[in-house]
């Protein structure tokens, strides 16, 4: 940092002298992954009713940041308002470590994935001294994730925006910049304006065609794979663009759904299909209330 990014090494060793080490950031890390839940378990954690009235309201009372977000980066306010309720609860759980803690002792304590929070730390110190922040204030999630919208410090960097034009990039207690800084993510991974996400399909034959959902998020699935392949194009709008294929558990079945770009897009701030159908659904729901709340 000292040769590469012109930091004082004084400072520097002040302020890791002020570092704690935690180690419920280490067993938060290394506990093991819960038993992968189905789809019909997962989306009652994000489709909740206190969560669908509590976007209802931040839509109300964000709407001017959110409609310009909307027109300028084409990014639906729901979705928007979606991302805000399943990662944070629309600020009521940002997370309560300081983000330089929690980045130190992964990088420095958790040899998997040390060069990775690493780098984080090395960008969130950067980004400190960018926007002009104290570096042993900001709190987030026990992985370094920060603010409203989780934004990792890299993608702070990167995508995070100034969307009051106040001269600061303030995800933590700015809405406006969150709303903001969202949209601009999605929009810089491919988000494609007025363009529909998921479709649900059929499939003729007597077993998933596991070849095509194999393929991963990216959607890379022509039409005519997909009619070949016996899934039904019916409800797709007319196009030439490429499909992903991916299922859901329900409690009767698996459920088969077609995914365009900006389902691929929701994909990259959670590399999930279920987190980004939890996304559309809470988004949904949300945006019905609204309306309906007129």
């Amino acid at each position: 940092m000292v040769q590469e990014h012109d930091f004082d090494r004084a400072e520097l060793e002040t302020l890791f002298a002020q570092v704690e080490v935690k180690d419920s950031i280490l067993k938060a890390i290394s506990r093991p992954a819960e038993k992968s839940k189905p789809w019909y378990e997962y989306r009652q954690i994000f489709l909740d009713q206190a969560r669908i009235n509590a976007g209802i309201a931040y839509w109300k009372k964000h709407e001017k940041a959110l409609a310009r977000a909307e027109a300028e980066l084409g990014v639906p306010a729901e979705i928007i308002l979606a991302i805000l309720g399943v990662e944070t609860r629309f600020g009521g759980n940002m997370g309560s470590f300081r983000v330089v803690d929690a980045l130190s002792t992964l990088a420095f304590r958790y040899p998997p994935r040390s060069p990775f929070f690493r780098s984080e730390l090395k960008n969130f110190l950067i980004l400190t001294r960018e926007e002009e922040m104290s570096q042993l204030e900001p709190v987030g999630s026990y992985a370094g994730a920060m603010g409203l919208g989780q934004f990792m410090p890299s993608s702070f960097r990167e995508y995070a925006v100034d969307f009051d034009g106040d001269g600061h990039r303030d995800i933590w207690t700015n809405p406006t910049d969150a709303i903001g800084s969202i949209a601009n993510y999605l929009r810089r991974h491919g988000w494609q304006p007025g363009e529909t996400l998921v479709h649900p399909t059929q499939y003729q034959g007597s077993d998933l065609p596991q070849d095509l959902i194999d393929r991963g998020l990216k959607p890379s699935v022509t039409r005519e794979e997909l009619r070949k392949s016996g899934l039904s194009t019916a409800d797709l709008p007319e196009g030439d663009d490429a499909i992903t294929v991916f299922s859901l558990t329900q409690p009767g079945g698996e459920e088969l759904w077609l995914g365009r770009q900006n389902f691929y897009a929701i994909t990259r701030y959670n590399h999930s299909r279920m987190y980004a159908m939890a996304v559309i659904q809470l988004s949904e729901a949300i945006r019905d209330g609204y309306e309906s709340s007129k």
